[in-house]
């Protein structure tokens, strides 16, 4: 019988308070805006910490949500976060009989670490090593989620507080975490003592035959810091040749390479000898390259998204697009997987891509990053309606 395939992550995993339909171009939101990069004030598809945001406005966060929604409360809580929310999707679109895929963080031990752990016992993801530390506030952010966005398309701004999140540390890992066939660092940015030894980590990885797969998070930390300069990605520039997979965004792409545009970002990981990479960039086409490390060969290509759903959502006028890039990295993820599974070496990134594009379209129609299965299986079935249309959209492309 053939083993089973093990994942394991770490990362970004905390309690997202999500509140709809707030205009960003509204009056009552403008005080709050970012006027220069790393003041603490909010910009649109970028994070901001909680005690930043407060200097900034001057005001509490009860206050600013009272200001700009009318007093309401959110209108969803939910699992956050780009490691375990990509974590979630990886273990939905798999096989419990055939891969397993891990968790190892810490929360807590207050109201919101315990909704967290009780609502992940609700999804296929192993707590492998998931505590509830006394005296330390759960991770959280505050999400606002701006529909009608970017001629539709949608976008958010978060607020966030890392909490329990400041004590994860290289030494906390388990042994175990690298006795995995794929290992994933997710949204480390938000986990400083992980996100600041990365480079040794992620060789340590290696060393034992790890294949590794990392995707960021905007870091508020290092712009706050050196808002001229790169962010650092881990202790040193070797964590780049050290990832199998990069998964980015198009912002943090730029500020990881310093590079004023695409072209110079690209060139930036090429040199740094990173062996595969995706940059995703909202509604537009996706970047992906692959030097034939992990993936077949693959020069600069790129992809678009889901026709399908942009039409859906101009239909229906209304998309959540929480949680799309954290799904879209899932979708990568349980793909590499799964072809592992079936025996498919090298794997294709662009195979690949197309069940991460499928999945972060298909997270445009529920509220939040999390999606909560009834039954195992559920939410694949209804992911591969839209994997086998874009199929059929880049076959004709």
């Amino acid at each position: 019988m053939r083993r089973k395939i093990i994942v394991s992550g770490v990362g970004c995993c905390l309690v997202d308070m999500l509140y709809n339909n707030i205009s960003f171009t509204s009056d009552c939101m403008h005080p709050y805006l970012s006027s220069t990069r790393g003041d603490g004030g909010l910009t649109p598809g970028k994070l901001v910490f909680l005690e930043e945001f407060e200097r900034f406005s001057a005001t509490s966060p009860d206050k600013f949500i009272s200001a700009i929604t009318g007093n309401k409360t959110y209108d969803k809580i939910n699992i956050g976060g780009p490691s375990i929310v990509s974590l979630i999707n990886a273990a939905q679109l798999t096989s419990r009989e055939t891969c397993e895929v891990r968790f190892y963080g810490r929360a807590g031990d207050d109201h919101n670490g315990k909704y967290l752990y009780s609502s992940l016992q609700r999804t296929p993801v192993v707590l492998k090593d998931f505590k509830l530390i006394g005296n330390q506030r759960t991770p959280s952010t505050i999400v606002l989620s701006d529909p009608s966005f970017d001629n539709g398309h949608g976008e958010r701004m978060f607020i966030n507080t890392i909490g329990a999140a400041w004590k994860y540390r290289p030494e906390d890992l388990p042994e175990d975490f690298f006795d995995s066939d794929i290992v994933v660092f997710g949204g480390t940015a938000l986990v400083p003592g992980i996100h600041d030894n990365l480079a040794s980590l992620l060789k340590k990885a290696k060393s034992r035959g790890c294949i590794t797969i990392v995707n960021t998070v905007f870091d508020f930390r290092n712009e706050k810091a050196n808002p001229s300069k790169r962010w650092p990605f881990g202790e040193n520039d070797e964590s780049y040749k050290y990832s199998d997979l990069l998964i980015t965004d198009k912002e943090e792409a730029l500020r990881l390479s310093g590079g004023s545009n695409m072209h110079k970002a690209v060139i930036f990981f090429q040199n740094k000898k990173v062996p595969a990479f995706i940059i995703t960039n909202g509604a537009a086409n996706i970047l992906t390259y692959s030097d034939g490390s992990l993936f077949r060969v693959s020069p600069l290509n790129a992809m678009p998204v889901s026709e399908e759903v942009k039409n859906e959502i101009r239909r229906s006028g209304e998309g959540d697009t929480t949680g799309c890039g954290d799904n879209f990295a899932g979708g990568v993820i349980a793909s590499v997987a799964d072809q592992l599974i079936r025996g498919i070496t090298p794997p294709d990134l662009a195979e690949s891509c197309a069940w991460g594009i499928a999945s972060g379209g298909f997270a445009c129609f529920y509220m939040g990053g999390t999606y909560f299965e009834e039954n195992p299986g559920e939410k694949k079935v209804r992911i591969i309606h839209y994997y086998e249309s874009y199929k059929k959209q880049i076959s004709v492309r």
